[in-house]
Protein backbone atom coordinates (compact mmCIF):
# COMPACT_ATOMS: atom_id res chain seq x y z
CA UNK A 1 0.00 0.00 0.00
CA UNK A 2 1.97 3.20 -1.25
CA UNK A 3 0.86 6.62 -0.55
CA UNK A 4 2.11 10.16 -1.59
CA UNK A 5 4.16 11.87 0.97
CA UNK A 6 4.47 15.86 1.34
CA UNK A 7 7.55 16.11 -0.29
CA UNK A 8 5.83 14.40 -3.42
CA UNK A 9 7.73 11.26 -2.63
CA UNK A 10 5.86 7.86 -2.52
CA UNK A 11 5.84 6.68 1.28
CA UNK A 12 4.85 2.61 1.36
CA UNK A 13 2.88 1.97 4.47
CA UNK A 14 2.46 -2.05 3.77
CA UNK A 15 4.69 -3.82 1.66
CA UNK A 16 4.42 -7.52 0.65
CA UNK A 17 1.79 -8.20 3.09
CA UNK A 18 0.07 -11.37 2.80
CA UNK A 19 -2.44 -12.79 5.44
CA UNK A 20 -4.86 -15.31 4.97
CA UNK A 21 -7.97 -15.73 7.58
CA UNK A 22 -10.44 -18.42 7.67
CA UNK A 23 -14.07 -19.33 9.73
CA UNK A 24 -13.64 -19.17 13.06
CA UNK A 25 -9.91 -18.75 13.12
CA UNK A 26 -8.46 -16.09 15.45
CA UNK A 27 -5.28 -13.93 14.08
CA UNK A 28 -3.87 -11.29 15.88
CA UNK A 29 -2.19 -8.56 14.88
CA UNK A 30 0.94 -6.49 17.21
CA UNK A 31 3.25 -3.29 16.10
CA UNK A 32 4.03 0.06 17.60
CA UNK A 33 2.05 2.93 16.56
CA UNK A 34 2.53 3.96 12.57
CA UNK A 35 3.83 0.09 11.68
CA UNK A 36 0.98 0.25 9.27
CA UNK A 37 -1.96 -1.53 11.66
CA UNK A 38 -4.56 0.69 10.66
CA UNK A 39 -3.78 0.48 7.28
CA UNK A 40 -4.08 -3.45 7.21
CA UNK A 41 -7.61 -2.67 9.22
CA UNK A 42 -9.02 -0.03 6.35
CA UNK A 43 -8.33 -2.80 3.51
CA UNK A 44 -9.74 -5.77 5.20
CA UNK A 45 -12.92 -3.32 6.12
CA UNK A 46 -12.84 -1.91 2.66
CA UNK A 47 -12.43 1.61 3.87
CA UNK A 48 -9.40 1.91 1.36
CA UNK A 49 -8.71 -0.31 -1.64
CA UNK A 50 -5.00 -1.47 -2.34
CA UNK A 51 -2.49 0.67 -4.95
CA UNK A 52 -1.37 -3.06 -5.44
CA UNK A 53 -2.25 -6.90 -4.46
CA UNK A 54 -5.66 -7.66 -3.52
CA UNK A 55 -7.58 -8.04 -0.72
CA UNK A 56 -10.05 -11.06 -0.80
CA UNK A 57 -13.63 -11.69 1.46
CA UNK A 58 -15.73 -14.65 0.57
CA UNK A 59 -13.26 -14.75 -2.37
CA UNK A 60 -14.47 -11.04 -3.70
CA UNK A 61 -12.01 -8.88 -4.43
CA UNK A 62 -12.84 -5.42 -2.90
CA UNK A 63 -10.55 -4.04 -5.33
CA UNK A 64 -12.75 -4.58 -8.78
CA UNK A 65 -15.57 -3.13 -6.33
CA UNK A 66 -17.51 0.29 -6.54
CA UNK A 67 -18.00 2.15 -3.04
CA UNK A 68 -21.06 1.31 -2.99
CA UNK A 69 -20.87 -2.45 -3.40
CA UNK A 70 -17.77 -2.59 -0.60
CA UNK A 71 -19.71 -0.42 1.95
CA UNK A 72 -23.10 -2.79 1.32
CA UNK A 73 -20.34 -5.72 1.92
CA UNK A 74 -19.42 -4.39 4.96
CA UNK A 75 -21.96 -4.46 6.07
CA UNK A 76 -23.78 -7.33 5.25
CA UNK A 77 -20.34 -9.56 6.19
CA UNK A 78 -18.00 -7.39 8.31
CA UNK A 79 -18.23 -6.74 11.79
CA UNK A 80 -16.13 -3.91 13.45
CA UNK A 81 -15.62 -3.78 17.33
CA UNK A 82 -13.59 -0.14 18.35
CA UNK A 83 -11.59 0.99 21.14
CA UNK A 84 -14.01 3.25 22.10
CA UNK A 85 -17.26 1.88 21.72
CA UNK A 86 -18.62 4.01 18.91
CA UNK A 87 -22.14 4.19 20.62
CA UNK A 88 -24.75 6.44 20.08
CA UNK A 89 -26.06 8.27 23.23
CA UNK A 90 -29.78 8.95 21.90
CA UNK A 91 -30.15 5.20 21.74
CA UNK A 92 -30.89 2.63 24.51
CA UNK A 93 -28.94 -0.45 24.45
CA UNK A 94 -31.03 -2.91 22.02
CA UNK A 95 -31.70 0.22 19.85
CA UNK A 96 -27.53 0.38 19.50
CA UNK A 97 -27.26 -3.45 18.79
CA UNK A 98 -30.03 -3.33 16.46
CA UNK A 99 -28.90 -0.64 14.18
CA UNK A 100 -27.09 -2.09 11.77
CA UNK A 101 -30.04 -4.16 11.11
CA UNK A 102 -32.38 -1.12 10.66
CA UNK A 103 -30.04 0.25 7.68
CA UNK A 104 -30.51 -2.98 6.17
CA UNK A 105 -34.23 -2.85 6.48
CA UNK A 106 -34.38 -6.24 8.21
CA UNK A 107 -37.70 -7.26 9.37
CA UNK A 108 -38.73 -6.50 13.02
CA UNK A 109 -39.83 -9.53 14.85
CA UNK A 110 -36.42 -11.44 13.45
CA UNK A 111 -34.53 -8.24 14.31
CA UNK A 112 -35.18 -8.37 18.04
CA UNK A 113 -35.09 -11.69 18.36
CA UNK A 114 -31.37 -11.81 17.37
CA UNK A 115 -30.83 -8.54 19.58
CA UNK A 116 -32.30 -10.35 22.79
CA UNK A 117 -29.86 -13.50 21.95
CA UNK A 118 -26.97 -11.16 21.91
CA UNK A 119 -27.61 -9.35 24.91
CA UNK A 120 -28.68 -12.45 26.84
CA UNK A 121 -25.40 -14.14 25.65
CA UNK A 122 -22.98 -11.17 27.07
CA UNK A 123 -25.14 -10.88 30.19
CA UNK A 124 -27.60 -7.64 29.21
CA UNK A 125 -30.50 -8.85 28.90
CA UNK A 126 -32.21 -7.20 31.46
CA UNK A 127 -30.59 -3.63 30.74
CA UNK A 128 -31.76 -4.12 26.97
CA UNK A 129 -34.15 -0.50 27.94
CA UNK A 130 -31.39 1.15 29.10
CA UNK A 131 -29.76 4.36 27.74
CA UNK A 132 -25.91 3.70 26.75
CA UNK A 133 -25.16 6.55 29.13
CA UNK A 134 -25.66 4.46 31.84
CA UNK A 135 -23.49 1.63 31.28
CA UNK A 136 -20.06 1.03 32.91
CA UNK A 137 -16.92 0.76 29.79
CA UNK A 138 -16.76 -2.83 30.19
CA UNK A 139 -20.88 -3.20 29.56
CA UNK A 140 -20.42 -0.46 26.65
CA UNK A 141 -18.08 -3.11 24.89
CA UNK A 142 -20.20 -6.02 25.59
CA UNK A 143 -23.11 -3.99 23.64
CA UNK A 144 -20.46 -2.74 20.67
CA UNK A 145 -19.95 -6.73 20.59
CA UNK A 146 -23.37 -7.34 19.67
CA UNK A 147 -23.40 -4.83 17.11
CA UNK A 148 -20.77 -6.19 15.69
CA UNK A 149 -22.26 -9.64 15.56
CA UNK A 150 -25.69 -8.64 14.51
CA UNK A 151 -25.73 -9.55 10.85
CA UNK A 152 -23.80 -12.40 11.54
CA UNK A 153 -20.64 -11.26 9.66
CA UNK A 154 -17.72 -13.96 7.94
CA UNK A 155 -14.86 -11.52 9.47
CA UNK A 156 -14.73 -9.72 12.64
CA UNK A 157 -12.39 -6.73 13.19
CA UNK A 158 -11.71 -5.77 16.47
CA UNK A 159 -9.22 -2.89 16.81
CA UNK A 160 -7.60 -3.02 20.10
CA UNK A 161 -11.12 -4.00 21.94
CA UNK A 162 -9.46 -3.95 25.66
CA UNK A 163 -7.28 -0.72 25.24
CA UNK A 164 -9.71 1.42 27.51
CA UNK A 165 -10.54 -1.07 30.00
CA UNK A 166 -8.95 -2.00 33.25
CA UNK A 167 -7.26 -5.31 32.84
CA UNK A 168 -10.09 -7.10 34.79
CA UNK A 169 -12.63 -6.12 32.50
CA UNK A 170 -10.60 -6.31 29.49
CA UNK A 171 -10.17 -10.05 30.39
CA UNK A 172 -13.66 -10.66 30.71
CA UNK A 173 -14.52 -8.77 27.46
CA UNK A 174 -11.65 -10.64 25.87
CA UNK A 175 -12.96 -14.03 26.71
CA UNK A 176 -16.49 -12.93 24.97
CA UNK A 177 -14.81 -11.60 22.14
CA UNK A 178 -13.24 -14.90 21.14
CA UNK A 179 -16.33 -17.36 22.54
CA UNK A 180 -18.59 -15.29 20.50
CA UNK A 181 -16.50 -15.39 17.52
CA UNK A 182 -15.71 -18.85 17.89
CA UNK A 183 -19.49 -19.54 18.13
CA UNK A 184 -20.25 -17.60 15.13
CA UNK A 185 -17.83 -19.14 12.80
CA UNK A 186 -16.75 -15.95 11.81
CA UNK A 187 -12.89 -14.83 11.25
CA UNK A 188 -11.42 -12.78 14.45
CA UNK A 189 -8.39 -10.51 13.27
CA UNK A 190 -7.47 -8.61 16.30
CA UNK A 191 -5.42 -5.81 16.37
CA UNK A 192 -3.57 -4.90 19.86
CA UNK A 193 -0.78 -3.44 21.64
CA UNK A 194 -0.33 -5.98 24.42
CA UNK A 195 1.58 -9.42 23.76
CA UNK A 196 -0.54 -10.77 26.52
CA UNK A 197 -4.21 -10.22 24.62
CA UNK A 198 -2.56 -11.34 21.79
CA UNK A 199 -1.07 -14.87 23.07
CA UNK A 200 -4.85 -15.78 23.11
CA UNK A 201 -4.74 -15.86 19.43
CA UNK A 202 -3.78 -18.89 17.13
CA UNK A 203 -1.46 -17.31 15.65
CA UNK A 204 0.49 -13.82 16.23
CA UNK A 205 1.46 -11.23 13.78
CA UNK A 206 3.73 -8.51 14.30
CA UNK A 207 3.99 -5.42 11.33
CA UNK A 208 7.39 -3.73 11.19
CA UNK A 209 7.46 -1.04 9.02
CA UNK A 210 5.33 -2.24 6.69
CA UNK A 211 6.34 -5.78 6.75
CA UNK A 212 4.54 -8.94 7.94
CA UNK A 213 6.39 -11.23 10.37
CA UNK A 214 4.96 -14.38 11.90
CA UNK A 215 5.04 -15.34 16.14
CA UNK A 216 6.96 -12.12 17.76
CA UNK A 217 7.89 -13.60 21.26
CA UNK A 218 4.98 -13.83 23.82
CA UNK A 219 5.80 -13.44 27.15
CA UNK A 220 5.35 -16.95 29.17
Amino acid sequence: MVFPAASGSARTVLDGVDLSLHAGQCLALVGRSGSGKTTLLHLAAGIAVPTSGRVLIDGEDLGGMTENARTRLRRDRIGIVFQFFHLLPHLNVAENVALPGWIDGRPGGGLEKRVGELLDRVGLADRSRDPVGRLSGGEMQRVALCRALLNKPSLLLADEPTGSLDDRTGQVILDLLLEMAEAERCALLLVTHSLTVAARAERIFELHDGRLRQDPGVPS
